[in-house]
């Protein structure tokens, strides 16, 4: 178990340099933009225009502040994504442009490499006590708005915008707030390669 703090993350420029992102956790450790099997980061998005294309690669994206943005994703109905929208998954490699509603957004942008791993993300209000299964390789919890007390023996803390890695499955985790806010939960399954070179669940 692993607590990543907000002050430590690595900003960086988008692939498309259009923009800079925040680099929360990258497997393996020190991996580049095109050698990742997953990757959790946050952007700050000042104006509407094309996504970077991500060869091989799923996303999943939320919206964590600001009026939200319309998503045109290789010609599919325009999905409208807001901070109350669930994450929205597509692929990373087919062409997708956004149109801001209003304002800059901040992101949540998750990202895994097809084959090699597979993602799931669960956007929970977080109020009240919350428990989270570990039953993938890795589970991250991202939050939002305000902070966590875990029940350790060391009574760890999450801040706002810091993000608890697990990386084996195990006994639940149990998290108290520390008032209001959001935790993602990111599930991050890696896929096991047959006989045959091919790779299935």
């Amino acid at each position: 178990m692993r607590i990543l703090r907000a002050a430590d993350y690595r900003v960086m420029p988008w692939k498309n340099g259009g923009g800079t992102t925040t680099e929360i956790a990258v497997s393996p450790d020190g991996a580049g933009l095109d050698d990742f099997d997953w990757r959790v980061s946050m952007a700050r998005v000042e104006t509407g225009g094309p996504f970077s294309s991500f060869a091989g690669i799923d996303r999943t994206l939320s919206v964590l502040e600001g009026d939200g943005v319309v998503l045109d994703i290789a010609g599919e109905p325009p999905a409208r994504l807001t901070s109350a929208s669930a994450p929205l998954a597509f692929p990373g490699d087919v062409p997708t442009s956004a149109a801001l509603i209003g304002g800059p957004i901040t992101d949540l942008n998750i990202m895994t490499r097809r084959g090699r791993m597979a993602h799931e993300v669960e956007r929970r209000p977080f109020s009240e006590e919350i428990r989270i299964a570990l039953r993938v390789d890795v589970t991250l919890v991202f939050a939002v708005g305000a902070g966590a007390t875990l029940f350790t023996e060391d009574g760890a803390s999450l801040g706002p915008l810091d993000t608890l890695i697990v990386d084996q499955d195990g006994p639940e985790l149990r998290l108290q707030p520390k008032g209001q806010g959001l935790l993602f939960v990111i599930r991050l399954h890696r896929l096991a390669a047959n006989i045959n070179g091919c790779c299935q669940t």
